[in-house]
């Protein structure tokens, strides 16, 4: 991700910034969204892993990215308190 792009973006709920998920953590949620225990905001199920995701400053919410587009909608977010063995909780 460009990281002049990454710089500007923030959390649309938060207003945290974000950073790019790191692969432990985007192993772990990959890991939980292969069980079906992940749901977003909406309460629709998370079904597709994913490849790339943004993180919140404080880790608690997950946007994905998908085609190198951040997803930045609220109802959209993924809660890392889902994910139990989530890294840096």
């Amino acid at each position: 991700m460009d990281r002049k792009l990454l710089d500007l973006l923030c959390c649309p709920a938060t207003r945290q910034p974000l950073a790019v998920l790191d692969a432990r953590g985007l192993e772990a949620l990959n890991r939980a969204i292969s069980a079906g225990q992940v749901k977003r905001a909406d309460d629709t199920v998370q079904a597709e892993p994913l490849r790339e995701a943004l993180v919140t400053h404080d880790r608690k919410t997950v946007y994905r990215v998908e085609d190198g587009i951040p997803v930045l909608l609220a109802e959209e977010a993924i809660a890392t308190a889902q994910v139990g063995e989530f890294a840096g909780r």
